[in-house]
């Protein structure tokens, strides 16, 4: 599960970890769709592409602490975002997933319920 602990709101109930080079570079090509509740976390990583995805996303850069560097919503297939030097983990979540949960830059999110991230 992730928390924003900034807010009191869930961001995801499913995660999957994203943590090999084999992982990280598949990330979400082979989906169709992301589902509510879901969210895959790719670390280390500090930008995306959508080269080639079928869907938009929702993506949240995370420092190693645990605070939200960027937000950025409906990012749409065939864009790329900038490096984010500051990031160390990049959540990709379904469509309305930051708004929903009222996600911001500065916010502080718990990645892992066993952490204190």
């Amino acid at each position: 599960m992730i928390r924003n602990l900034s807010r009191g709101t869930v961001v995801a109930t499913d995660v999957e970890w994203a943590l090999s080079s084999a992982e990280r570079m598949r990330g979400l090509l082979d989906r169709e769709k992301l589902d509510v509740g879901a969210a895959l976390v790719i670390s280390p990583c500090n930008s995306v592409h959508m080269f080639f995805m079928k869907f938009a996303i929702d993506v949240l850069f995370v420092s190693s602490d645990g605070v939200v560097v960027r937000a950025i919503e409906g990012l749409r297939p065939w864009r790329l975002t900038r490096v984010y030097f500051t990031a160390r983990h990049t959540v990709e979540l379904p469509l309305g997933a930051i708004t929903a949960s009222q996600t911001s830059k500065g916010d502080r999110l718990s990645l892992r319920d066993n952490e204190d991230e």
